[in-house]
């Protein structure tokens, strides 16, 4: 099960597809659906998390907390609709697709997928790119 709650003036349009689609990319991978949450919230909101639970005082786009069990997918997904507005246009690319790599960038951290190195880096990123390249919104 997905869910998508709001912590802030945003709402994802299209709730249904994102979560087939993000169901999709799980599946390319051979894991199963548990349950992840996203939670849209603001800089503020995020930063509060960054600081008590990680000890970063930073702002960061995402934050995902990993529940999965073996191949059973599961997490919380905390996304900063402040951060990622900043970072689309830092990046030159649209909110959507800015939004749409967040949102599955924790749920390749959830499949064993790291982004330290440079070459975990460009595995992440060609990984989120396949999943976009499918994204039928």
């Amino acid at each position: 099960m997905i869910s998508f709650n709001y912590e802030t003036n945003f709402t994802l349009l299209n709730e249904e597809k994102t979560s087939e689609w993000i169901l999709k990319c799980i599946e390319k991978e051979e894991y199963e659906l548990g349950e992840i949450n996203y939670i849209f919230c603001d800089d503020t909101y995020l930063h509060k998390i960054n600081v008590e639970f990680l000890e970063h005082d930073t702002f960061t786009d995402i934050i995902s907390f990993d529940y999965t069990l073996g191949k059973l997918v599961g997490g919380d997904i905390f996304i900063s609709v402040e951060r990622v507005k900043e970072n689309s246009k830092t990046f030159n690319v649209t909110f959507k697709e800015e939004l749409h790599r967040v949102i599955i960038h924790g749920v390749l951290h959830y499949m064993g997928f790291k982004d330290k190195t440079d070459d975990e880096k460009q595995l992440m990123r060609d990984k989120e790119n396949s999943c976009l390249k499918t994204l039928n919104l």
